[in-house]
């Protein structure tokens, strides 16, 4: 008789949150042994969807553990042979205290991870950082594709008090400069606003943005062209590069580039019944970023059509388009 091959043991952070759950869902279905950080193993309201996926009462552990508690991570890495770096706080919008509740998460928590990493003797990482981290940038040439050569500018993040965009760009930039130093196999990825169904029940920021077009009813807004990526092709991304052990570096991951009045439009010829937005204020602003380095591996994205429908129907399933938004939903990083 044949000895079945051991499944392999992986540890993702930030497991409870939107784009993490489903990088969690995707390794589960593939068999993978999966370690699920998150700060409080006991609040359901928050995580109990994780221990509802396929084959998460088999193949799914979870642990209590903090960004800025290196024993708690090197606990949860115990046994892995690689690592998913999510978990980061997202704002849903301006923080008292910015130093405190996004950069020192950011480039601590990151520092901590990796040098967990290294004590655990971890074979492969993927660190999720931001299109934020790429596109602050008032230097790069206005006609040019922003590509993961281009980077935010500290002083600009700062100064514009960007301070997501700062502590992403702090935090990725020492990652990289880490596994230099280390020798660890790692790879960052770059996603933009990332969109689509959920599986988590609360609200997470780039969620919240969908909705807002679809529920505040505002006089106007501004007309800005945004970058979008389906969630499900971000989590395919991750465990894409994680495979291509080859491959280090920064990977850009987006798909469509979609103004708020295209997008409402969109929503409208099929949604006609939702409080949109009445009028749109001209923005005089382009987007232009290149997946193409990502493409090369193999990396292909979903319609913006399905992603769209997917979300819009996510979110009818939990219920988040019958409620006012002030009190019916509830956010999640």
């Amino acid at each position: 008789m044949v000895e079945e091959k051991e499944k392999e043991r992986v540890c993702v952070t930030g497991a409870g949150g939107y784009l993490a759950s489903w990088v969690v869902k995707f390794l589960l279905s593939e068999g993978y042994l999966v370690h699920a950080t998150v700060r409080d193993p006991c609040d359901d309201e928050k995580n109990g969807h994780l221990k509802k996926l396929e084959k998460a009462s088999e193949n799914l552990q979870v642990f209590k553990a903090d960004l800025l508690d290196r024993q708690s991570l090197c606990e949860a890495f115990a046994g892995c042979a690689g690592v998913f770096h999510i978990a980061c706080p997202v704002p849903p919008g301006r923080v008292p205290n910015p130093e405190v509740e996004l950069i020192e998460p950011a480039v601590s928590g990151t520092r901590n991870v990796l040098d967990a990493c290294i004590k655990a003797s971890i074979k492969r990482v993927v660190v999720v950082s931001s299109i934020g981290a790429v596109m602050l940038n008032p230097n790069w040439p206005k006609d040019k594709a922003m590509d993961e050569e281009c980077w935010s500018d500290t002083d600009f993040c700062n100064t514009s008090e960007n301070y997501y965009c700062l502590g992403k760009t702090i935090s990725e930039f020492e990652a990289l400069e880490h596994a230099k130093r280390s020798g660890l196999s790692m790879v960052t990825l770059c996603p933009s606003v990332v969109i689509g169904p959920m599986l988590q029940s609360k609200v997470n920021a780039s969620s919240l943005l969908l909705l807002a077009l679809l529920k505040d009813g505002r006089e106007s807004v501004e007309d800005r062209p945004r970058p979008v990526v389906n969630v499900r092709d971000v989590a395919e991304a991750i465990l894409l590069t994680y495979k291509n052990s080859e491959v280090e570096g920064r990977y850009i991951c987006t798909s469509y580039v979609i103004r708020s009045k295209v997008l409402v439009d969109m929503l409208k010829s099929k949604y006609p019944n939702y409080n949109y937005p009445k009028s749109f204020i001209e923005v005089e602003e382009e987007v232009k970023l290149s997946s193409e380095k990502l493409q090369k591996l193999g990396w292909n994205y979903r319609s913006l059509d399905e992603t769209v429908n997917d979300a819009l129907k996510s979110y009818e399933e939990k219920g988040l388009l019958g409620e006012d938004r002030s009190t019916g939903l509830k956010m999640s990083a």
